[in-house]
């Protein structure tokens, strides 16, 4: 089997490698005060085709968290793939994603158990931005069942230098 070169979309993903200072901060509920957290995150390359992004955040009560998100792009299907799981969580996050126009925004589609515990599944996004080469950002938002979209992280990344 001959190895491709990489596409211009794995070049993108290769931006992501380093390692980075995240702060955080999450809605849990509609009656309780946003969750700020801290973290660290480290992002390898798997070869040219994959990144492998490792993250040990701390919660506010001391205690701490584990996730690992991975990032491809599917030539073929021609959208980006991957998966995230936390430490916290029993289900593995299933992504297809795409770059916006500007190259700066890749989307991650995702489908998973819905915040009303009642074993129904729910849309999500999960969106990487570019602000500058070594801050980035990732939000987080669920739809509704009326459609609309309904943003409950927000997540700050920096580079160590």
């Amino acid at each position: 089997m001959q190895i491709p070169d990489p596409h211009t979309e794995y070049l993108w993903l290769h931006q992501l490698v380093g390692e980075w200072v995240i702060e955080s901060e999450c809605i849990m509920g509609p009656d309780q005060p946003p969750m700020k957290t801290t973290g660290r995150e480290v992002v390898r390359p798997l070869g040219k085709f994959w990144t492998i992004g490792e993250v040990v955040g701390n919660s506010p009560d001391g205690g701490s968290w584990d996730s690992i998100m991975t990032l491809g792009y599917d030539p073929q299907a021609k959208r980006f793939v991957g998966t995230f799981i936390a430490s916290m969580m029993t289900y593995l996050w299933p992504y297809k994603g795409s770059l916006d126009a500007s190259a700066k925004i890749l989307t991650l589609d995702s489908e998973g158990p819905s915040f009303a515990g009642d074993g129904s599944m729910a849309k999500y996004q999960d969106i990487i931005e570019f602000v500058t080469p070594d801050h980035r950002t990732l939000t987080s938002r669920m739809q509704s069942a009326d459609g609309s979209w309904h943003q409950f992280m927000t997540e700050h990344y920096r580079r160590k230098l």
